[in-house]
């Protein structure tokens, strides 16, 4: 689903002020899950995105989800423009992340769902792996310092 690559992904366009990352977006009707409703798993897959984004951001290193809590507090619908938001919340010796991330209306700025998440990071052989699938988002938002 991720990744500017995969010609079927959400096709997200990040940014960052160095800590906190967002994405404005809207989703399409393949996406749907039912009666013009956007599936939960969707909206789930984005806000764990976000999540992973702000750990790379502040850690600069990619990372897996290991827990995902999803609060689903509105319905997002087809070609509405939403905002998701995330940001690591504790850095744990870097070998767990904590971040919390948002999916909100671009409109009116109502909450949609939020979530938390635990990360670990993966090994740098299998961050390198991955990053290939990446065009353009991995020098934009994981500078390294140096």
């Amino acid at each position: 689903m991720c990744g500017e690559s995969n010609p079927l992904g959400l096709k997200l366009r990040f940014e960052t002020d160095g800590q906190v990352v967002q994405a404005r977006f809207a989703l399409r009707p393949e996406h749907i899950g039912f009666q013009g409703t956007i599936h939960g798993g969707i909206t789930a897959t984005i806000l764990d995105e976000i999540m992973v984004w702000a750990c790379a951001v502040q850690t600069k290193r990619f990372a897996f989800c290991a827990e995902l809590n999803v609060r689903y507090l509105s319905p997002v619908h087809p070609a509405e423009e939403v905002m998701a938001i995330g940001e690591l919340v504790v850095n744990r010796r870097n070998k767990l992340f904590e971040a919390k991330g948002e999916l909100r209306s671009r409109a009116n700025h109502a909450l949609l769902a939020t979530a938390t998440g635990k990360y670990l990071p993966l090994k740098d052989t299998d961050a390198a792996e991955m990053a290939r699938d990446f065009v353009g988002e991995i020098g934009t938002l994981l500078k390294r310092d140096g």
